[in-house]
């Protein structure tokens, strides 16, 4: 039986990422932050039993990608959320992102950096969940890597300093020829 047609595989395959909910303290103002920085639109609220529930999406044919629950306790000294990411088009669109979230009170530890593979800012929202915005370079290098970079420059310029990045790393090749190499080692070509 190869890969493709082992049910596993196909059972796999049919699965695709949709939405995630995640606790918050004030589902009003994490709403609201994710409306104004994000672009997010609200598509429905209501309880459940007891909880407040908001869901956002960015997406027409998406009910909801992001549902805020609230009962999120005071004092939690560990967020269970690494990141919530989110890819964007050019880096003129993620420095757009850049400049919305800098303009929101509730915004912090803003970075900008490069993974070789990626150009990236990462944030916290005005509870503390990490958020990353990036751009897809057309490299890969092996991960993780994560140097500073300088959004202020031109978009020539930081993909240049991107891929001078990338381009030490032993595994370095084109994003291209990772991704056909990933679809056989998942057995979706031959």
């Amino acid at each position: 039986m190869t890969p493709a047609k082992h049910p596993l595989l196909q059972a796999q395959a049919a699965l695709t990422f949709s939405h995630m909910g995640f606790f918050v303290r004030d589902p009003e103002r994490m709403a609201l932050f994710y409306q104004k920085v994000l672009g997010f639109n609200i598509t429905d609220r209501g309880l459940l039993g007891t909880v407040p529930l908001i869901f956002l999406s960015r997406d027409p044919s998406e009910h909801h990608q992001i549902i805020l629950a609230g009962g999120k306790p005071e004092g939690l000294s560990f967020n269970a959320i690494n990141q919530i990411s989110f890819r964007v088009q050019n880096l003129g669109v993620l420095r757009a992102v850049k400049a919305l979230a800098d303009q929101d009170s509730g915004t912090s530890d803003m970075v900008s950096v490069t993974h070789g593979n990626a150009i990236s800012i990462y944030f916290r929202d005005p509870e503390g969940n990490r958020i990353e915005a990036f751009v897809d370079t057309p490299w890969y290098c092996e991960q993780p890597l994560r140097e500073m970079i300088d959004l202020s420059q031109d978009d020539d310029a930081i993909f240049a300093q991107a891929e001078k990045i990338a381009s030490t790393r032993p595994k370095f090749q084109l994003r291209s020829i990772w991704q056909a190499d990933m679809a056989r080692q998942m057995g979706y070509s031959s």
